[in-house]
């Protein structure tokens, strides 16, 4: 059931939230962490692609598509297709995140998948995957029949937020490990770089907070139609 409040400002909100922490994030890995590159001899920056594009993408855009519905004010079948096409570039930058994070490891002579945040992201991508692959089926092409999808919605909207929450809080202890493993290798606790990498989880969470308080807030008058996809 929808709050009793307008979503817009809550989207408003998040809109900023979601570009502090891109900066936050681009400013750790240009400026504290020396840059980004696919291949480099110094494997560092390898793995910097890692974080910048999984909050970019799963939770920065991800939560810019779920919120998609209650903050622009076109049609239905138009704010469908944006939310298509804005989950579509999440996971594609998703899957090149991890891709990163295992060039990386190999590269460095690291072990894969010895962490909790890797099993959870492991298992986060391939739900995202399955959620978009349904979504896409059954609301966008080739579509289902109407029965199907109006039973769909609530079970596509849980999932839907059930996986983004997973991931939000993935993310924060992704910041968490790294910063950890920075600490234990002479980074300082109190120093910039160590406040900034709190800082950055901590607007990751909240914005996530602010999709999830948009998404049960009240939409456009125009979004009142049969059914609609998170």
């Amino acid at each position: 059931m929808a709050l009793g409040v307008k979503a817009i400002p809550f989207t408003f909100v998040a809109h900023a939230l979601g570009l502090a922490g891109l900066v936050l994030v681009l400013v750790w890995t240009l400026h504290f962490r020396g840059g980004l590159a696919w291949e480099a001899t110094n494997k560092s920056l390898i793995f910097n692609l890692h974080p910048v594009l999984m909050l970019i993408g799963l939770i920065i855009i991800g939560g810019e598509a779920i919120i998609s519905y209650k903050s622009l004010p076109f049609n239905k079948d138009v704010k469908k297709l944006i939310h298509l096409v804005l989950h579509t570039i999440a996971l594609v930058l998703g899957i090149v995140g991890i891709s990163a994070a295992f060039k990386y490891h190999n590269e460095s002579g690291i072990v894969n998948l010895y962490s909790l945040h890797s099993w959870l992201g492991i298992l986060i991508i391939v739900l995202y995957g399955i959620q978009w692959i349904y979504g896409f089926l059954i609301f966008f092409f080739p579509g289902g029949p109407n029965g199907l999808r109006r039973e769909s919605i609530p079970w596509h909207v849980v999932f839907g937020l059930t996986v983004y929450i997973l991931a939000v809080g993935n993310s924060a202890l992704g910041f968490l490990e790294k910063l950890t493993f920075l600490e234990n290798s002479g980074l300082a606790k109190y120093c910039s770089e160590a406040l900034l990498v709190n800082f950055t989880a901590v607007i990751a969470i909240f914005f996530g907070a602010f999709v999830i308080l948009s998404v049960l807030s009240q939409g456009p008058a125009e979004d009142d139609s049969s059914y609609s996809a998170i």
